[in-house]
């Protein structure tokens, strides 16, 4: 009987010869492992095959002179102008227990790692919502308990997949306050849960697990967008009230305040009002989570930037997507860790940010104010060589 012959996929002969590579390398001298390496490598770049190096680029930290005309209120902010600083980020892990899948959990202890491993330590860690996956109390504990191993203070912002089983009961319990502010190096920094929704669950008399469940599925036609809400917005109004416009501005917020794309509840419906409420500063950064990419927007004297994910890349939108985004190469589908990271946000006397993504299976990509300031036009950050879905 003949036998068939067996077809391999591209993918799968490359990474069949580079284990082989590396396999055949394990035997020599370090001399003569550098000399085969980098001539093998010189081989498959005349190829057209890329190598990624993890290396992660810390952001120096410069404090600056102070900055007599910043800011005019007379609290915390104004006693101390003028000073660059810089935090880390971590987004988005979407950890189950650790029995029912490990590898999300694994992840997000690599992004513990690589903040810890940060010198100059960062001034906090901002973690921007969805720590669990479906808000289960064993999820929220678990990532409450990895997230004490984190050397600098820890920032918590909710995401829907923290909230929707209990509406946030158990959240609170472990974090606090899911709205708070506070003033630090001169910048006023706010932190919003914007992800309330209208109540679709109890007309249809949904158990607490089948509201989850259809919150956490975002594109199925059941649930309203995402929002601010009313009277969190009269609480920011509130809260903005005491800063003069030249004080720079930071919110996070878990989903983007603008509106992305509706599909997907890339989208926060009242984030015209809440735009409206910024708009008196000379000054605003918003940092949000959700879209698990690397996104730029600048709408007015408003910088908005998303954070990777630790757990899985979204796609991009299909039609929407800021002019100023810099994409990712599309995910390779054999990595588990590609698309994904964590990074830091370097912020200037000015409050406006340079964001460093630390991409796990790529080269860090540094996205500057300068290019957002300029629309595009200056410090441009390097393309990705293919097209993103």
């Amino acid at each position: 009987m003949k036998r068939r012959p067996i077809i391999k996929s591209v993918e799968t002969k490359y990474y069949e010869q580079r284990d082989a590579l590396f396999q055949g390398l394990q035997n020599l001298d370090r001399r003569s492992f550098m000399k085969v390496s980098m001539a093998a490598m010189t081989a498959a770049l005349a190829k057209g095959v890329e190598f990624h190096y993890h290396n992660f680029l810390p952001v120096n930290v410069v404090n600056a002179a102070p900055k007599p005309s910043l800011g005019g209120n007379t609290g915390a902010a104004g006693e101390a102008q003028g000073q660059d600083f810089t935090f880390a980020y971590i987004s988005d892990s979407h950890i189950y227990e650790r029995e029912l899948n490990g590898r999300f959990v694994r992840q997000l202890l690599r992004a513990v790692d690589d903040i810890n491993s940060l010198d100059p330590q960062p001034d906090f860690v901002l973690y921007g919502g969805d720590i669990a996956q479906l808000g289960a109390p064993e999820e929220l504990k678990l990532g409450a308990e990895i997230l004490k191993s984190v050397k600098a203070p820890v920032k918590m912002m909710v995401g829907e997949h923290d909230w929707f089983l209990d509406l946030g009961e158990r959240w609170m319990d472990l974090f606090g306050a899911p709205n708070y502010s506070f003033d630090h190096k001169g910048v006023h920094i706010v932190v919003l849960q914007s992800v309330h929704e209208e109540d679709f669950w109890t007309e249809r008399g949904m158990t607490p697990e089948e509201r989850m469940l259809t919150v956490a599925g975002l594109d199925n036609g059941i649930q309203s967008r995402f929002k601010v809400g009313a009277p969190q917005r009269a609480w920011l109004q509130k809260d903005l009230e005491k800063y003069s416009a030249d004080t720079p501005i930071i919110v996070f917020s878990h989903s983007p305040l603008y509106h992305y794309y509706k599909p997907w509840n890339f989208w926060t419906e009242d984030a015209p009002e809440v735009q409206t409420l910024l708009h008196h500063f000379d000054s605003v950064a918003v940092i949000h989570g959700h879209t698990h990419q690397m996104l730029t927007n600048r709408i007015g004297n408003i910088h908005f930037h998303g954070m990777a994910s630790t757990a899985w890349p979204w796609p991009y939108a299909p039609e929407g997507l800021p002019a100023l985004t810099v994409q990712m190469n599309r995910a390779d589908p054999f990595n588990a860790s590609d698309g994904l990271g964590d990074g830091t946000v370097h912020v200037s006397p000015d409050g406006l940010v340079d964001k460093l993504y630390n991409l796990w299976n790529r080269n860090p990509v540094q996205v500057t104010s300068r290019y957002v300031n300029s629309n595009g036009r200056d410090a441009i950050p390097q393309q990705p060589n293919l097209k993103s879905y």
